[in-house]
């Protein structure tokens, strides 16, 4: 089983003995799936040597494709409902491909981790933001309207040339609030009490893929109290691929003496309490966020969530309000010691790929079903 949501079987025949490849991608659901990335394990390309050959599809037209720090060959497949594609692996030098996928720790604005690809921008905060002080835990979300990466240029304006990547400059900005809760989907463990233990700002960090079609980060957190468990360290894995909404996150702990609920959320605003839906039978959650200046024509942040390892979805309010939040969406679930927790979390914009929370809500609908009906990938 891979670790994206197509979940590929790679079944290797004697074929790939005579040095010629032929991958056969078979889509059995009923969902065209279009530009999927798909993942083939290196050891089933016998002979051929990342970056000495180049991939086809049924019409010659050559495809990009990425060495990922598993050993993973991944490249976007379409296949049609119920039917199968066939790409060829040639000797040759692969083109050069536009990275829409990538990210970096910025020290220059208190160590966040930022990251992007071309649909949705994102940062979790550093520890040079926790030694100010400031109460943020969750993950941020930057709205964007372009494909290109707009995160280096952001960070450069705002801090060099005094132009706010609070305001929109015509591909989006930062107007989400997160503050001291969970914000854009962050999972945290609860104690005995069923109060939430944030694990505030990430103490390391380690960029294990930078694109150009996947980005992923190894974030560890400092130790936790959770009740008698006095060192509880919490590490998180954090992938993001061109075309997805939604980040893939595992989640795992050291030091629990037991069991434990984990509860991944999403913060709900007094701005619009209202305005989430949660769908159990699909296992997602969805949330309007009407950003930090609900008057100023800042458009909606959609969010959203896949849980599929939570059998409930509930709001949880708060006792009384935290800054300008009123609770969460939360999808509760089981974790016992030195399980991994995986789940999916992201955004997009009303100005930008999203128009609205029908349509949001059917681009969550459409990954989870896909993610539960999974691509096969034959290696001949």
């Amino acid at each position: 089983m891979t670790r994206h949501l197509l979940n590929a079987i790679v079944l290797l025949s004697c074929a790939a003995c005579t040095g010629g490849h032929t991958i056969t991608v078979r889509n059995s659901s009923d969902i065209d799936r279009k530009a999927e990335i798909v993942e083939v394990d290196t050891a089933a390309l016998k002979g051929l040597t990342p970056g000495s050959f180049i991939i086809l599809d049924a019409e010659g037209s050559e495809l990009p494709y990425q060495l990922t720090h598993e050993g993973k060959i991944i490249f976007p497949a379409t296949v049609k409902a119920g039917a199968e594609s066939r790409y060829t692996l040639k000797e040759g030098t692969p083109a050069p491909v536009d990275t829409l996928v990538c990210g970096r720790l910025v020290p220059e604005r208190l160590d966040d981790m930022a990251w992007e690809n071309d649909l949705g921008a994102y940062r979790a905060y550093g520890p040079a933001l926790q030694r100010t002080g400031e109460r943020a835990f969750g993950y941020d979300v930057w709205t964007k309207s372009v494909s290109q990466p707009v995160v280096n240029k952001r960070y450069y304006d705002h801090i060099n040339r005094g132009i706010s990547f609070h305001e929109d400059h015509g591909e989006g900005m930062d107007v989400y609030a997160v503050g001291p809760t969970l914000g854009a989907g962050t999972a945290a463990l609860l104690d005995s009490a069923s109060n939430i233990v944030y694990p505030y700002c990430f103490a390391d960090y380690e960029i294990l893929d930078n694109g150009p079609l996947r980005f992923c980060v190894r974030l560890t957190y400092a130790p936790l109290t959770v009740d008698t468990d006095t060192v509880v360290v919490e590490t998180r894995v954090i992938s993001l691929d061109k075309g997805d909404f939604l980040n893939r996150t595992t989640v795992s702990y050291s030091g629990l003496s037991g069991a434990r609920t984990i509860m991944p959320g999403i913060v709900v605003h007094e701005s619009n309490p209202e305005a989430y839906v949660l769908n159990p039978e699909a296992g997602t959650m969805a949330y309007a966020d009407l950003t930090q200046n609900p008057g100023g024509d800042n458009g909606i942040i959609f969010t959203g969530l896949v849980s599929p390892a939570s059998d409930t979805l509930l709001y949880l309010p708060f006792a009384e309000a935290v800054a300008d939040a009123c609770g969460h969406i939360a999808a509760p679930a089981n974790y016992e010691p030195g399980d991994a927790f995986t789940y999916w979390w992201g955004a997009s914009w009303s100005k930008g790929f999203v128009p609205d929370m029908e349509a949001w809500q059917a681009a969550l609908a459409d990954f989870a079903a896909r993610r539960s009906q999974p691509l096969t990938i034959t290696v001949d």
